[in-house]
C-alpha cells in the first residue's frame, strides 16, 4: 500500500470542487491504463465525475450499502456491495460488539433490507446498461469521504472479484483508521486531508447536500462509456 496526498487539513467547497482536487492529485500518478472510474453512490458519484473527465476515463457506479446497527444506523456492522460481496465487522473492540449486539442475527436482518435497496439502485442506475467491464483495468474507486472504511472495503473486494488488475481508492477526506483498513486491501490510497478526529464527512465540506437518485442517474447517463 502507498498512501498519496499531502494530508493538509482542508475544507472543500462542494463535491465537484473536491473531485477536481482529487483529479489533480491522480494526474500526478503513473496510473496504468486502461482506467475506469467508479463512484460509490450517492455522493461519491459527484466526486468521481470530474475525476473521470480529467483522466479521460469512463465513469460508472459501484453500488455499496452500509449495514448499520438498528437504532444507530451511522454505526456500521459491515457493508455489502455489487457481486454478492459481504463485509462483516469482526473486531472484538468494535462498538457494536460492545453494545451487546447479537452479531449474526442482527447483521443478517439488516443486510437483507440493505440488499433490496442495493438491487433497486443497481437497476435504476444501470438503466438497462451492463456494468462496465473491469477485467484487466485499473479501477479508481471514489467516495466523498471515508469514516470507518467498511463500505470502501466492500467496493475494493467487488472490484477484485470483477478482475480489476489494480484498485486505487481516492477520497477527499478520510480518518486515519479508514486509511489503515482500506490501505491493507487497495493497491494505492489517495486522500487529500486526514483530520485528527473525523466526526462526520459533511463537516469537511462547505456544501454537502444529499444527492438524489435522479441526480446520480443524470451524472451517469451523461458520462462517456468505454465504448465511446
Amino acid at each position: 500500500m502507498r498512501l498519496a496526498g499531502d494530508r493538509r487539513l482542508h475544507v472543500f467547497a462542494d463535491r465537484v470542487a473536491a473531485g477536481r482536487e482529487l483529479a489533480r492529485e491522480l494526474e500526478r500518478r503513473a496510473l496504468r491504463p486502461p482506467l475506469i472510474v467508479l463512484g460509490l453512490p450517492r455522493g461519491g458519484v459527484a466526486v468521481a465525475q470530474p475525476v473521470a473527465h480529467a483522466l479521460h476515463a469512463p465513469l460508472d457506479a459501484l453500488v455499496v450499502r452500509k449495514v448499520g446497527m438498528p437504532g444507530q444506523p451511522e454505526l456500521a456492522m459491515g457493508a455489502i456491495a455489487t457481486g454478492n460481496i459481504v463485509v462483516r465487522e469482526t473486531r472484538p473492540d468494535h462498538r457494536w460488539y460492545r453494545a451487546g449486539a447479537q452479531p449474526r442475527d442482527m447483521f443478517e436482518r439488516v443486510a437483507a433490507a440493505e440488499r433490496r435497496e442495493l438491487e433497486r439502485r443497481e437497476a435504476l442506475y444501470r438503466a438497462g446498461r451492463p456494468p462496465l467491464d473491469l477485467q484487466g483495468k485499473t479501477a479508481i474507486l471514489v467516495d466523498d469521504g471515508l469514516a470507518t472504511g467498511a463500505t470502501m472495503i466492500a467496493a475494493i473486494r467487488a472490484a477484485r472479484k470483477a478482475d480489476a488488475t489494480s484498485v486505487i481508492v481516492a477520497a477527499p477526506v478520510a480518518s486515519a483508521e479508514a486509511i489503515a483498513r482500506v490501505g491493507a486491501e487497495a493497491d494505492e490510497t489517495v486522500v487529500l486531508t486526514v483530520p485528527e478526529a473525523l466526526m462526520s464527512i459533511g463537516e469537511w465540506y462547505d456544501r454537502f447536500e444529499q444527492l438524489s437518485d435522479a441526480e446520480v442517474t443524470h451524472i451517469l447517463t451523461r458520462a462517456p462509456t468505454e465504448n465511446e
